[in-house]
């Protein structure tokens, strides 16, 4: 159903990379990511235009996730109606504020995302009934979490059923801590341990949005971070390069 699913609860580590609505998604997302971000929050993109994107993904390797710009029940039904196979909603500060998310995320009884008919990539069911409760359990749910309110209610957030990661917004987290963008600084190392440590107490998987420019990504994975993004441009950029040393011109 959600191969994003499957790895997160196997224990793996999920990669992904940024999405956009222009470009060929087909392409990316068939290049070994686990999923493509697409975000909504910080990019003059509106949920509705990325439709065409996320639909040429379709039965390829990578999921679509995108990122709402609010914790709001419209913006996440149309991500989702768009083809979203994993949700995320920034700042997320309180108990109340996750447990609005899920209820937007699923369908009745769990929650209230209006019925949006049968997509076929979410598998073959035997009844409408079965359609709606794979894809509730299918769904990767995804708070961010980036505030000292969000650090201090972080068990309480966590206590929320249906949550698959949190999410460290590493630049608004920083700025929060007092340590603006200094990512190896024993402040922001000790925030993310108690990330860390609040995620293995409750099986939620801890995920970076993205690693810090200059890290090893393998320094977040040994702290437990086993969902981040990374950039592709350089790796595809080598990889032209390499296919073109070896021709004679």
């Amino acid at each position: 159903m959600n191969a994003v699913k499957d790895l997160l609860k196997s224990g793996k580590t999920v990669i992904g990379t940024g999405g956009s609505a222009n470009g060929d998604m087909a392409v990316l997302a068939d290049l070994g990511f686990d999923f493509l971000l697409f975000d909504t929050q910080h990019t003059p993109v509106e949920i509705k235009q990325l439709q065409p994107a996320v639909q040429a993904m379709r039965g390829k390797k990578a999921a679509p996730i995108i990122r709402v710009s609010d914790n709001r029940v419209d913006l996440i039904c149309f991500a989702l109606d768009a083809g979203a196979r994993g949700i995320v909603v920034p700042m997320i500060n309180t108990k109340e504020e996750a447990a609005a998310m899920v209820r937007s995320c699923r369908y009745s009884p769990l929650g209230v995302r209006s019925n949006s008919s049968v997509r076929g990539d979410w598998g073959e069911t035997k009844d409408y009934r079965g359609y709606l409760d794979a894809v509730n359990e299918g769904l990767v749910i995804i708070p961010m979490i980036e505030t000292n309110q969000a650090m201090d209610n972080i068990d309480e957030i966590l206590s929320v059923p249906g949550i698959d990661v949190l999410l460290v917004g590493p630049s608004d987290l920083a700025i929060e801590l007092g340590v603006t963008l200094d990512y190896t600084s024993d402040t922001y190392q000790r925030a993310l341990d108690k990330i860390a440590a609040a995620c293995a107490k409750r099986g939620v998987v801890p995920g970076m949005y993205f690693i810090p420019p200059g890290m090893d990504p393998n320094f977040f994975v040994d702290k437990g971070f086993k969902f981040f993004t990374l950039p592709w441009a350089g790796w595809a950029t080598e990889g032209v390069r390499n296919g073109l040393s070896g021709i004679k011109r």
